[in-house]
C-alpha cells in the first residue's frame, strides 16, 4: 500500500512525500523511525490503469542494466543511496520497476540493505544481481560492485539479442515450410492425387503415403491442424518438465554445429559470472554456485556444482574442471589453471570470457550461412520425396497409355 503524508521532520519543516507500506500503523512506525512526525496521512490509491500495468508488467534486463548504471553513478558523485534508490524510483518508466524500488527504498530506510531488499524479488533480481549487491555492501565499495554487475548484465544482454537474432531466420523459415506443407496437402495436392485414384493402377508405396495423408489432411482439417499444434504444444510441455530440459540439454551438446555453439555460450557465461564475483569480493564457493546458477544448460549446472563440491574439500577448479572434457575445453582448464598458480584466476577469467565472447559474436553473424546448407538439404528433401511420389506414377501412366 502507498500513502502520501505531510511529517514534520528533525529540523522543524514540513515535507511531503509518499511511503510504501503493509498497513496504515506500518507507514506511521516507519516515519517515526526516520525521525519524523506525520501531521497527515492518506492512502494513495492509484488509477485501475497503473495498478493494472505494475501487476501485470515485468522488469526487463535493460531496466535492470538501467538500475545499476544509475545506482553506480550516483555514489560515485557522493549522493547516499537511500537518497540514489529514491530518486531512480521517481525516474523509472516501467510501473513494476518503480513499485520495486519503492519499496527497496522503504526497506533501506528502516535499516536493511539493499540486497536484503532485493532477495524479496526472486522472480526478478538472480542471485549474481543480490549477491554482488550483498558484497559490495558489506565491503563497503557498493560502485565498484555495480560496475562489475553492469558488465556481466551488459555481456548478458548482448549474448541473448545475437542468440535470439540468429534464431530468427532458420524460425521463419521452418515456419513457412510448415505453413505451405499444409497449404498444399489441403488445396493443391488433393487435385493431383485424384488423378492417381481414378486410373487404378498399381501405385509405389511412397505415392500411397502420399495418397494417405493428403486425404487426411484435407478431409479431416481440423483434426490435422489440432495433432499438429497439440504435437507442438506437447513437445514444449515436456521441455519444461525437469526430465524433458535435462534430455534435450544432454543432447542439443552432442548436435552438430549448435552443440559447439551450446558449448561457446555456456563457457562464456561461465568464465564473465566466476570474474566478476570473483573481482567484487565474492568468496571461491559461493561465486561457483552462483555461476552454477546462471548457467543456461543443466548439464553446466550440474557439473559446476560438482566442482564446487571438489573445491570445498581442497581440490583445484582445475582438477575439478579435468573429470567434464565434453563440457570444458581443455583451453580452459590449462588457463584456470595458470591463473590460480599465479593467484589471477578473475583476470585469466575475464579474458578468457572475451575471448568466447568474440568466438559467440563472429559464429551469430555467419549463423545464416552456416543454417542455409541444413535447410535447403531439408527443403530439397521435402520436394524430393514429393516429386517421386507423384512424378513415377504419372510416368507409368503415360507409359502404359503410349504402350
Amino acid at each position: 500500500m502507498q500513502f502520501k503524508y505531510t511529517a514534520i521532520n528533525k529540523d522543524g519543516g514540513s515535507e511531503t512525500d509518499t511511503i510504501e507500506a503493509g498497513s496504515y500503523h506500518e507507514a506511521v512506525g516507519v516515519l517515526h523511525q526516520k525521525g519524523l512526525i506525520p501531521t497527515e496521512m492518506n492512502e494513495n490509491k492509484p488509477k485501475f490503469s497503473s495498478s493494472m500495468m505494475s501487476r501485470f508488467s515485468s522488469v526487463s534486463l535493460q531496466d535492470k542494466i538501467l538500475f545499476v548504471q544509475n545506482l553506480s553513478i550516483m555514489l560515485k558523485a557522493g549522493i547516499p543511496l537511500t537518497r540514489g534508490v529514491k530518486i531512480l524510483s521517481n525516474q523509472a518508466k516501467n510501473p513494476k520497476m518503480r513499485e520495486i524500488l519503492n519499496v527497496i527504498y522503504n526497506e533501506v530506510e528502516s535499516g536493511k540493505s539493499v540486497g536484503e531488499a532485493l532477495a524479496k524479488y526472486p522472480n526478478i533480481f538472480q542471485n549474481i544481481f543480490i549477491s554482488m549487491f550483498k558484497v559490495g555492501e558489506l565491503s563497503g565499495s557498493l560502485d565498484k560492485s555495480l560496475e562489475q554487475l553492469s558488465i556481466q548484465l551488459q555481456r548478458e544482454h548482448e549474448l541473448k539479442s545475437k542468440t535470439k537474432g540468429a534464431m530468427i531466420y532458420p524460425s521463419v523459415v521452418l515456419f513457412a515450410i510448415l505453413l505451405v506443407g499444409v497449404l498444399m496437402s489441403i488445396f493443391v495436392l488433393p487435385s493431383l492425387v485424384g488423378i492417381f485414384k481414378d486410373s487404378n493402377m498399381q501405385l509405389p508405396l511412397m505415392t500411397r503415403v502420399v495418397i494417405a495423408f493428403v486425404d487426411f489432411m484435407s478431409g479431416h482439417t481440423f483434426i490435422a491442424l489440432g495433432i499438429i499444434f497439440g504435437v507442438i504444444g506437447g513437445g514444449i510441455s515436456i521441455m519444461r518438465t525437469n526430465v524433458g530440459q535435462r534430455t534435450f540439454d544432454k543432447v542439443l551438446l552432442y548436435t552438430p554445429v549448435f552443440g559447439e555453439i551450446a558449448k561457446k555460450i555456456n563457457m562464456a557465461r561461465f568464465s564473465r559470472t566466476m570474474s566478476s564475483m570473483l573481482k567484487s569480493g565474492t568468496p571461491i564457493l559461493d561465486s561457483l554456485s552462483i555461476a552454477a546458477d546462471s548457467m543456461g544448460n543443466t548439464q553446466y549446472q550440474d557439473a559446476i556444482h560438482q566442482i564446487a563440491v571438489d573445491v570445498r574439500v581442497g581440490k583445484s577448479i582445475t582438477a575439478s574442471l579435468l573429470k567434464y572434457p565434453h563440457l570444458f575445453d581443455y583451453l580452459v582448464t590449462q588457463m584456470i589453471g595458470v591463473g590460480e598458480e599465479s593467484g589471477n584466476v578473475e583476470t585469466i577469467l575475464g579474458e578468457m570470457a572475451e575471448h568466447y565472447e568474440s568466438e559467440v559474436d563472429d559464429t551469430m553473424k555467419n549463423m545464416s550461412s552456416i543454417i542455409e546448407p541444413v535447410m535447403i538439404l531439408v527443403i530439397g528433401g521435402v520436394v524430393g520425396v514429393l516429386a517421386i511420389a507423384l512424378i513415377s506414377p504419372i510416368y507409368n501412366l503415360t507409359s502404359s497409355a503410349g504402350g
